[in-house]
């Protein structure tokens, strides 16, 4: 089972639920349209990946840099940030022929998270960054967020048992694109202008 951390805590999601089409950049960007109501979707534990490669099953993989929470006592009580990572030519063959996404979304090692640190606030303004080697290639804010942290909590937990560990993730903002062998990812959380947390990948080929 894979894990993640909290502070010095090892947690074991059972599942990682996705929020998709959450800024209206990234949906215009793809060409998506705006849903009606929240787009969910999960990731099995085996998803959860702690090495950050460029394919799998020689598919490239494209990035999504997304605000992560973690859930314990059905509340957000810790936050980070995640790659999820897509098959984007896996997915839209199934989107055109619409079929679910798990083939190009669940795919083991299709997420990886940077550590997780204490949540005081859910409702305070959070910004985080992507940067491949040393260039801004994504910015996200709270504020541009069709659905908020907490909305997201409420809407899940009318249909779907969090357990403790789990992990929700929010949506990623326009800027995606493919991950490169040999390049380095750098994500930072922000929130007051204060740097929170800092992590970095090297990308491996597979």
């Amino acid at each position: 089972m894979q894990f993640i951390t909290l502070d010095s805590e090892r947690l074991t999601p059972s599942k990682v639920v996705c929020v998709g089409r959450n800024y209206t950049a990234h949906i215009a960007e793809l060409n998506n349209e705006t849903p009606d109501e929240m787009v969910l979707f999960n990731k099995p534990n085996s998803a959860i990946t702690h090495s950050l490669k460029a394919l799998h099953n020689d598919a490239v993989l494209h990035y999504e840099t997304e605000l992560c929470f973690v859930v314990k006592n059905k509340k957000f009580v810790g936050i980070g940030l995640g790659l999820d990572l897509t098959k984007r030519t896996v997915q839209s063959k199934l989107k055109n022929k619409g079929l679910p996404w798990e083939r190009a979304k669940a795919f083991d090692g299709s997420v990886i998270f940077s550590d997780f640190i204490a949540l005081s606030d859910s409702t305070q303004q959070f910004t985080f960054e992507l940067k491949i080697n040393g260039v801004v290639t994504q910015q996200g804010d709270t504020h541009f967020m069709l659905h908020k942290p907490d909305a997201i909590l409420q809407e899940i937990s009318e249909f779907m048992h969090l357990d403790d560990g789990d992990v929700v993730m929010t949506g990623t903002p326009s800027g995606v694109g493919e991950v490169v062998a040999n390049s380095t990812f750098t994500v930072a959380l922000f929130a007051n202008e204060q740097c929170l947390l800092e992590q970095q990948w090297k990308v491996v080929q597979s």
